[in-house]
């Protein structure tokens, strides 16, 4: 019976063992993680508290290549504990590795980072808004990194009206927006971001938004989804003058003639134009002829050769007909007058048969 009690101890005391082994290293500390990024080209701020707040306050080391180890000489804490460490460093010092370590009695967690890419400026400042002389909205701010103006990009968003945001990137050395021929009833608001420009090293941050600048109509409510409350009023008005005006050209014959004139309608039958327009009845007189022309019979010359006619003297002539035959009155004192006493050549006279 001893025996058998013996034996069951020891197997339980074997399970417990193996089961403190297996959970051991559950139960161990994890390797704190660190990172660090460049803030705005005038330290590196480096943080261990990705997981939660650590349960001890480790010691901070960092070195620069091949520089020698150096303690951190200002700690950020949460709770009294030391969760990162802000370390002075210069603007060139991000194209070197930088390494970090962690110690705490007999733990020593040591990483390197690149930090070229882990750079987050301020955001800029002084944004102010102007409304330039083109009649166009000019934003303008200022940058203060240590960085040159050439390697510092930006991205400004704005809205109007409390819309959705648009976006549009500023080329690297530029610190004005503009805005063409803006609506003076509507709202603007803007903000502007910036970054290290791709030509400089490019970072992966941008920095935080600026301060908002708005220019134009405070009050404005104006939404693309909303209709004006103004709106219906202006269809009802436009919809009770349309009617009063065609009940007064109804009642009113002689205001609806000058208004809507009637378009005369032409007959199947052939009329005189002028009874289509309401002449004065001076003016239709005048359309009447006054005068009378009589007809005018006209008949061809006919041709008689010299041959054909002789005159007594020896001489020829030829006859001739009129070309017309007009009624046209002679005085009688005409009539009896003498022909041309000048002679006509032959010549002449064939001409003028012809």
């Amino acid at each position: 019976m001893r025996a058998y009690i013996l034996f069951l101890f020891a197997m339980m005391s074997t399970r417990l063992l193996l089961l403190l082994y297996l959970t051991g290293h559950v139960f161990a500390k994890k390797s704190q993680d660190v990172d660090c990024l460049v803030v705005n080209l005038d330290y590196v701020s480096c943080k261990w508290n990705k997981t939660g707040t650590p349960e001890v306050n480790y010691t901070f080391y960092s070195k620069l290549g091949n520089d020698q180890w150096k303690i951190c000489n200002h700690y950020l804490t949460e709770n009294n504990v030391n969760i990162g460490c802000n370390q002075q460093v210069d603007s060139g010092d991000r194209f070197k590795t930088f390494r970090t370590r962690l110690t705490n009695g007999s733990e020593n967690f040591e990483k390197g980072h690149e930090l070229k890419k882990q750079v987050k400026l301020n955001p800029p400042t002084n944004l102010t808004v102007l409304n330039g002389s083109d009649f166009n909205l000019w934003f303008y701010w200022n940058h203060t990194s240590p960085a040159p103006l050439h390697c510092v990009e930006g991205e400004v968003r704005f809205r109007t009206n409390n819309n959705n945001w648009d976006f549009s990137k500023v080329s690297a050395g530029i610190q004005k927006y503009c805005i063409n021929l803006p609506s003076s009833s509507s709202r603007y608001e803007l903000q502007v971001r910036n970054r290290i420009d791709d030509s400089c090293g490019e970072s992966i941050f941008w920095s935080d938004w600026s301060e908002p600048v708005v220019w134009g109509s405070n009050n404005s409510t104006y939404s693309k989804d909303l209709m004006s409350p103004w709106t219906p009023v202006i269809y009802l008005v436009g919809v009770i003058s349309f009617i009063l005006l065609a009940m007064l050209l109804m009642h009113h014959e002689r205001l609806r003639i000058i208004l809507v004139p009637v378009v005369p309608k032409p007959s199947p039958f052939l009329h005189n134009i002028e009874d289509w327009f309401q002449f004065s009845k001076g003016l239709k007189d005048n359309f009447k002829p006054d005068y009378n022309e009589r007809a005018c019979p006209v008949r061809e010359y006919n041709y008689v050769s010299q041959s054909d006619v002789v005159s007594s003297d020896g001489s020829t002539c030829s006859v001739t007909t009129d070309q017309t035959d007009c009624s046209i009155e002679h005085d009688p004192e005409d009539l009896s007058s003498p022909f041309p006493s000048n002679p006509v050549s032959s010549e002449e006279v064939q001409k003028a048969s012809v």
